[in-house]
């Protein structure tokens, strides 16, 4: 049986992927922060009888992340295919977001991903096999204020996975990156909500996410059921948007220039609604 060790499982894009994988027929090992807290992956394997064990890991420890998956590969072998999926949020202007809040998203989003990285590329190596999936995001391909923080984690995300696919496919193992666009989530929805801002970009990203949450959710097993093609296929294809507004999100600032972005978010609201009309044909729900 073909193993996975996914994170970040407690709910959303993890929790639906650690069931897609387990009704696969794929020994499942879902690690969440506080699995005594959100027991409703446990309680789900349990009833439908599935191959999922669920293993506290919290990957922004040095020491929970090589604890965790050193006790997977010595009790249940080698991992083949490790699924990066744990990730946070953080949303606001540069100025009015600490710097202490910038560290903690790049501890998840960046450095997370890198320690388990670490700790399964020696054994996937060495066996000339295996797959690796990193959950990014469109905002790995832009940057949309007032995600900075966020879009910078995704940023740094991206450039990894693609030294590590450079570095590992002369090796066997495959390396993809996942980029969903907006998915009817817990965090989704967080944004959604507009907190207040000395800036308007706050309130601009929360109609989009509250437009799209309303008119078209996507719910996150789309997400999962394409990391579990991925891992499935043979394919060495490295980026693979997912959900019906990613390729439009990450066209539609393909299709402008610097210049014609910067002019676009640093508009006041009445100018920010006419290029956006603009630069969408007229339909601000077509890149959301």
């Amino acid at each position: 049986m073909q193993s996975v060790l996914i994170t970040g499982t407690s709910k959303g894009i993890g929790y639906e992927t650690a069931l897609a994988f387990a009704r696969a027929g794929y020994q499942v090992h879902a690690t969440m922060r506080n699995p005594s807290k959100l027991l409703a992956l446990s309680e789900v394997a349990v009833q439908d009888d599935l191959p999922i064990i669920v293993t506290a890991l919290d990957v922004d420890n040095d020491g929970s992340v090589q604890a965790g998956i050193a006790a997977i590969q010595a009790q249940h072998g080698p991992v083949n295919v490790l699924v990066n999926n744990a990730g946070i949020e953080c949303f606001g202007s540069i100025e009015e977001t600490s710097v202490e809040d910038f560290r903690a998203v790049m501890e998840t989003n960046y450095f997370g991903v890198l320690r388990c990285i670490k700790c399964v590329v020696p054994q996937m190596r060495e066996h000339r096999s295996g797959t690796i999936i990193n959950v990014s995001s469109v905002a790995g391909t832009f940057c949309y204020p007032p995600a900075t923080p966020y879009c910078a984690s995704k940023w740094a995300l991206e450039a990894l996975s693609e030294g590590l696919a450079c570095e590992m496919k002369a090796f066997g193992v495959r390396v993809a990156l996942v980029e969903p666009g907006i998915i009817d989530t817990a965090m989704a929805q967080r944004i959604s909500t507009n907190g207040g801002s000395a800036y308007p970009h706050a309130a601009r990203i929360a109609a989009l996410f509250t437009a799209t949450l309303n008119n078209a959710p996507v719910p996150p097993s789309i997400v999962a059921q394409k990391i579990l093609e991925i891992a499935q296929s043979d394919s060495w294809q490295f980026r693979h948007p997912v959900g019906p507004d990613a390729e439009p999100l990450i066209a539609w600032r393909k299709g402008m220039t610097d210049r014609q972005w910067v002019d676009l978010h640093s508009a006041d609201d009445e100018t920010f609604q006419h290029l956006m009309e603009a630069s969408t044909g007229g339909n601000e729900n077509s890149v959301g």
